[in-house]
């Protein structure tokens, strides 16, 4: 029988020792996941809730209803008409940076009437002025929020944008007259719609 040298046998008992003490490298499936987006009790949402933007959507926002005993129906109109509200503002914002951005690149205005007929335009932008905003999602959230996602696409936005253009050109003729002496009210309106911000 022949005996194993002792540096080997210490070689080998350290190996042994070295090998209880390593700690397990997690593995993917271990890892935990945490979520963009998270309802109020932090259970993963659907990016759209936190303001993702949803493919196709110029313009989009998210409304809340809290839990209602009235019902599912009840909540999700009161949900989009918090939504219609938050995408009025957001619409406003929009309209004045392209209005702006049209008087000032056609050299139609001084930076005071370009302010006057953006603020002019944004004035007459209300929920109700987004007709065709479509409702795209909706989801009760595990708490019994109705959570719904509206929004317009970019054919329906520039049409929002002209009529909301055209209707402030009708409320405050004195303000656009000073512009229309180079285009047709239906001109302007139709180039604003089509500007990018």
């Amino acid at each position: 029988m022949k005996l194993m040298k002792p540096t080997f046998v210490i070689l080998a008992i350290g190996l042994t020792a070295c090998e209880n003490n390593v700690k397990p490298v997690p593995t993917p499936a271990s890892v935990a996941v945490v979520a963009d987006c998270v309802f109020p009790n932090q259970q993963a949402a659907p990016g759209w809730v936190c303001d993702e933007p949803l493919p196709g959507l110029e313009v989009q926002a998210t409304g809340i209803s809290e839990k209602s005993a009235a019902g599912i129906a009840y909540m999700k109109n009161k949900a989009k008409a918090d939504a219609l509200g938050n995408l009025a503002e957001q619409f406003k914002v929009k309209v004045s940076k392209m209005v702006k951005s049209y008087i000032g690149t056609t050299g139609m205005g001084t930076a005071e009437t370009i302010d006057a007929a953006a603020s002019s335009t944004i004035k007459t932008i209300s929920s109700q002025t987004l007709s065709m905003a479509k409702t795209y999602k909706s989801r009760t959230g595990p708490e019994g929020r109705m959570f719904v996602l509206v929004g317009l696409d970019e054919t329906r936005t520039r049409t929002e944008v002209e009529k909301a253009v055209k209707t402030s050109m009708k409320n405050d003729k004195a303000l656009w007259q000073e512009f229309k002496a180079k285009q047709s009210h239906d001109e302007m309106a139709a180039g604003i719609a089509a500007m990018e911000d």
